[in-house]
């Protein structure tokens, strides 16, 4: 539908080239967390966001990640390799009609998971462009922000408003997370808008981890 308009174009080649992104497998609990040399990047958000979306919409393929119009799908964490760096999408939070117990064991596994902080190199957090933060949001941004996990807040959907309130949405959502516009970036799975920024702030998060790991082996040799 945006897909010649003007406010949706991207005018920069992409910082970063997805050839061939794979599914590496599920983990249900913490023995089934994978451990990769390679930067490891989650996505989260609440159930419905658009996760999935977000993720073919990344790896230029429409059903690497298993989409559904049923909210609180996503059960386990799953691991995708994209080349350079590896992907966790994480269960989806907030679903109402999820039963307690379930919620439960999605709040363990995300526990689980950023206890070894270590592991992640940065997160995207993905909130619905068109509406205000959810109280499970403005959760789990306190959480991210306690443990000092570097993060950006990915807003979803923006195919569904129009220039103007893209801005104004973007700009009134930054103010009430106490953040700088600098820290969200808008997308839409639907048209493309915002992939060019999601990609460049992954190749900067990749960049990051490269001279991280290469000081760490400098002050190896050192202490030799």
């Amino acid at each position: 539908m945006y897909a010649n308009d003007d406010k949706y174009a991207q005018a920069a080649p992409p910082a970063l080239i997805i050839k061939n992104a794979t599914f590496i497998t599920s983990a249900a609990t913490e023995k089934q967390f994978i451990e990769t040399d390679k930067p490891t990047i989650a996505v989260c958000g609440k159930s419905n966001v658009g996760k999935s979306s977000f993720i073919n919409m990344l790896a230029n393929r429409k059903k690497l990640a298993k989409t559904s119009s049923a909210p609180g799908r996503t059960r386990l964490v799953n691991y995708f390799d994209f080349g350079e760096f590896v992907l966790a999408d994480l269960p989806g939070y907030g679903f109402a009609k999820v039963a307690k117990t379930e919620k439960e064991k999605w709040a363990k596994t995300l526990d689980a998971f950023f206890k070894k902080k270590e592991r992640i190199a940065h997160v995207f957090i993905l909130v619905d462009s068109r509406h205000d933060p959810t109280a499970e949001d403005l959760q789990m941004l306190e959480f991210l922000n306690y443990h000092i996990l570097p993060f950006t807040v990915v807003l979803t959907k923006a195919d569904k408003l129009s220039k103007m309130k893209i801005k104004e949405h973007k700009k009134a959502i930054a103010a009430g997370l106490s953040l700088g516009e600098g820290n969200l970036i808008a997308t839409s799975s639907e048209t493309g808008f915002g992939k060019n920024d999601v990609l460049q702030k992954i190749a900067d998060v990749i960049a990051l981890s490269k001279e991280r790991e290469e000081s760490s082996e400098e002050d190896i040799e050192d202490a030799e």
